[in-house]
């Protein structure tokens, strides 16, 4: 081993909007001495989880069909989908397949269109 992992960095438009949506779902704060470039999300203890960096000809995944490639997909273990689902739609995700085909996770978007899942505890 060499290290460890620091964070996994997130190409975004607009790096404190991306970063205060998955602070909603994930909880803990914002640094707030980061620029309009940089932006690190941590968790209450303050280890660092994401960053989100500026990418000004951001453009979104597609997917399923991966016409343009996820390169990075977050999971988030919920209890339910039921109790996780209002907060995701209330802060900007959007709901993009809940096939009974895999029913321990469930596809959503962030606001700027990443796709990442729900999946069951």
């Amino acid at each position: 081993m060499i290290g460890t992992l620091n964070t996994t960095a997130l190409d975004c438009p607009i790096p404190l909007e991306n970063a205060k949506f998955y602070q909603t779902l994930l909880g803990g704060y914002i640094s707030p001495e980061e620029d309009t470039d940089w932006v690190n999300l941590f968790e209450p203890s303050g280890r660092q989880i994401l960053s989100f960096q500026r990418a000004r000809n951001y453009v979104a995944p597609t997917w399923p069909d991966n016409t343009v490639p996820l390169q990075v997909h977050i999971n988030i273990r919920v209890e339910s989908y039921e109790d996780a689902e209002p907060t995701v739609l209330l802060a900007g995700g959007t709901l993009i397949d809940d096939s009974n085909e895999h029913p321990d996770f469930r596809v959503y978007s962030d606001p700027i269109g990443r796709p990442f899942c729900l999946v069951l505890h």
